[in-house]
């Protein structure tokens, strides 16, 4: 299996290699790569934190450089890059309190809320350490790690497990199933319209 990156991308990933980083395209990308389907984005995990990312490249953005993410601007496209990171306690249902900038790509991809999404792709191919490749080929939608935990940590992933599966006709891990129905009542800890949007993408 082979990914073909956009040229913009492999351009971001070459700097930050040039310099001395690690980097990766990451997540629903990679998912919809391998399904066929066209990534609506592109986006990057490195081992370089946010001052760094800017330093590199004359065009960025702090689209949430409290959270490590910069978007680096190519051209009039934007690709957001965000460095290894490891998220500290949840308090809000949505939000980590704080997180920690780590150098190991294990640790930024177990934080990640579905198997299909914790995937990464670099020069030595896929790097996919929680079965997200084996799910696809299932058909099948299920947490990283424990996922009582996934959904305490962010509780919009309920709606967003529901809507992979809909999109992509996928069926729900009973355990990932059970953590949704059972973390339910703590949408009402999320602002309304982040649930809408979801929603409607759901729709």
């Amino acid at each position: 299996m082979k990914i073909e990156l956009p040229e913009k991308v492999k351009t971001v990933i070459g700097e930050l290699k040039a310099h001395g980083y690690d980097a990766y395209a990451v997540g629903g990308c990679i998912r919809d790569s391998i399904l066929g389907r066209t990534p609506g984005d592109w986006d990057i995990t490195t081992s370089a934190k946010p001052q760094q990312v800017k330093a590199i490249f004359p065009r960025t953005v702090d689209t949430g450089i409290q959270h490590g993410t910069v978007t680096v601007l190519m051209d009039k496209e934007g690709f957001e890059v965000t460095t290894y990171r490891i998220d500290g306690e949840y308090e809000d249902a949505r939000h980590p309190k704080d997180v920690i900038f780590t150098s190991n790509l294990l640790e930024d991809l177990k934080r990640r809320d579905f198997t299909i999404n914790a995937m990464a792709w670099g020069p030595e191919g896929l790097i996919d350490r929680f079965g997200g490749q084996e799910d696809l080929n299932a058909r099948l939608i299920r947490c990283v790690g424990d996922p009582d935990r996934r959904m305490e940590e962010d509780t919009l992933r309920l709606l967003r497990g529901l809507r992979l599966a809909g999109q992509l006709r996928f069926t729900i891990h009973p355990d990932t199933a059970d953590a949704i129905h059972g973390h339910a009542s703590q949408l009402s800890m999320v602002a309304w319209e982040r649930i809408s949007a979801e929603f409607l993408r759901l729709l």
